[in-house]
């Protein structure tokens, strides 16, 4: 663990020596504003993930980083911690967890499973009283997701 630890101290420098602000929320996020531009980083491990407001912020941020580290740009973002990034050709940004729910399909071998509007009939009202009463009913029950 110590590794990690001081992987993310000595990244935390770097980021700061480049005039980089650490988000009170989330020390993984770091973020710079530098006049009008606004340039964002997420870390994960030693991946990391920018965004900038502009073409120049975002060769700015891969060159500061180049000078510390050996770095591989792997373009476009499509993938981020299990969800699917798309971009629009207006610029919008989406993201999906399409992937994500196929894969826990998969893992509870629903995948070939039919869709429905609801997993219940409609208008089917539950109560405590629908739990299980009796320890023989807990028993039941005690491997149902």
């Amino acid at each position: 663990m110590q590794g990690a630890h001081d992987w993310a101290e000595n990244l935390d420098k770097i980021f700061e020596g480049h005039g980089y602000y650490k988000s009170q929320a989330d020390p993984q996020i770091h973020s710079r504003v530098y006049d009008d531009e606004l340039t964002l980083t997420s870390i994960w491990t030693d991946n990391i993930l920018g965004a900038s407001s502009t073409t120049e912020g975002k060769h700015l941020a891969k060159a500061e980083l180049g000078l510390s580290y050996e770095i591989k740009d792997l373009g476009k973002a499509k993938l981020i911690l299990g969800m699917q990034i798309d971009r629009s050709a207006h610029g919008d940004v989406r993201l999906s967890q399409q992937a994500y729910c196929e894969q826990l399909l998969k893992c509870f071998i629903m995948s070939e499973c039919s869709p429905s509007a609801t997993p219940l009939p409609s208008g089917l009202l539950l109560s405590a009283e629908d739990c299980p009463n009796t320890p023989e009913e807990a028993y039941e029950m005690k491997d149902i997701l």
